[in-house]
C-alpha cells in the first residue's frame, strides 16, 4: 500500500481493478482545511486521463507490472500473435490492445509487453524502426517546406 503523500510522477496505481500511471501530482496546503494530493492519473489500458483527489491518509495498492521481451509472429483474422522469448509461449492480442502501435509492426521484431494480473495491457516498441515508403503524393512546384 502506497500512501498518497507518497505519490511520484511514473508510479503506478490499482483503483477498481484497473492500472493507473501518476502523470502529474502536487500536494496542495489550503489556508483552511484539510491538505489533499491533487492528481492527474493515466489509465494504462485505455489511455484515458482523468484529475483526481486524494486525502493525505489515503493509502493505494501499487500496481506491480511486469515486463517481458516477446516476438511479433503474424497476424491472422485481427488477432496478433506475440511469442515469449524466454517460453516460447503464445499469446493473441486485438487491434484495440495494440493501438497506433499497430503501425510499426514488423515480422519477427521484438517488443515488450507490460502484464499486469497475468494480462497483457501494454506495449513498448523500440526506439527506431525501419518501414519503407511504399506510396506518396507527387510533389508540386514550391512545396519546400
Amino acid at each position: 500500500m502506497i500512501n498518497s503523500t507518497d505519490f511520484r510522477t511514473g508510479l503506478t496505481i490499482e483503483i477498481d481493478g484497473n492500472v493507473w500511471q501518476i502523470v502529474d501530482f502536487q500536494h496542495v496546503k489550503p489556508g483552511k482545511g484539510a491538505a489533499f494530493v491533487r492528481t492527474k492519473i493515466k489509465n494504462v489500458e485505455t489511455g484515458a486521463v482523468v484529475e483526481r483527489t486524494f486525502n493525505p491518509n489515503e493509502k493505494m495498492p501499487a500496481a506491480h507490472l511486469e515486463t517481458r521481451t516477446m516476438q511479433y509472429l503474424y497476424e491472422a483474422d485481427g488477432m496478433y500473435t506475440f511469442m515469449d522469448t524466454e517460453t516460447y509461449e503464445q499469446s493473441e492480442l486485438n487491434t484495440e490492445t495494440l493501438g497506433d502501435a499497430l503501425n510499426y509492426l514488423k515480422e519477427n521484431m521484438e517488443v515488450n509487453l507490460q502484464t499486469f494480473k497475468g494480462r497483457i495491457i501494454g506495449i513498448s516498441l523500440p526506439n527506431s524502426v525501419n518501414l519503407a515508403v511504399t506510396e506518396c503524393e507527387p510533389s508540386v512546384k514550391g512545396n519546400t517546406a
